[in-house]
């Protein structure tokens, strides 16, 4: 009886400790170290080039993220951007990401300047969208946890403004 009832725990506690992940509709994947904390269960492209290929071969927008470790507004979004499943459904089933803490050669994805964290959206014809940025008039591409609900609102701009230049 004893047994029984700790099996039963057991499996509770198991249970409750995964469902407020979010799970891709693939399964379970293995955790990538590409990911650096932003979210373990996205499969996250290597190098700028590589995001260039699969945004134009899966036809779908790319979401660059520059920001640095030691960084405590990275720290922060970062945090609240792995927890929010929506946000993490959202760069599954619809974007190529990137991860990136050091520039690029490619000088488009710094319009306004170098700065953490920034967030760049790149359609599948690789132009860089300029056009879709954060609420900040000397950072353009910043985001902070409280400005989530701007970052998804810009991810449906690059999804919808993706489908009718196309």
């Amino acid at each position: 009886m004893i047994k029984a009832a700790l099996s039963v725990l057991l499996v509770l506690v198991a249970m409750s400790s995964t469902s407020g992940k979010y799970i891709p509709k693939s399964g379970k994947r293995i955790p990538q170290t590409l990911s650096r904390g932003w979210g373990d269960q996205l499969i996250w492209a290597q190098t700028y080039e590589e995001a260039l290929y699969w945004s134009r071969s899966r036809n779908k927008p790319l979401m660059v993220l520059f920001h640095l470790e030691d960084c405590p507004h990275s720290k922060e979004l970062k945090k609240t951007l792995s927890e929010d499943t929506a946000f993490q459904r959202m760069l599954d089933e619809d974007f190529v990401v990137l991860n990136l803490m050091y520039e690029t050669t490619d000088r488009h994805l710094s319009p306004d300047g170098q700065y953490v964290p920034r967030i760049i959206f790149v359609d599948p014809s690789m132009t860089v969208r300029a056009d879709i940025g954060g609420r900040y008039s000397n950072r353009l591409y910043a985001y902070e946890p409280t400005d989530v609900p701007l970052l998804k609102s810009n991810m449906v701009k690059a999804k919808k403004l993706l489908k009718s230049e196309l």
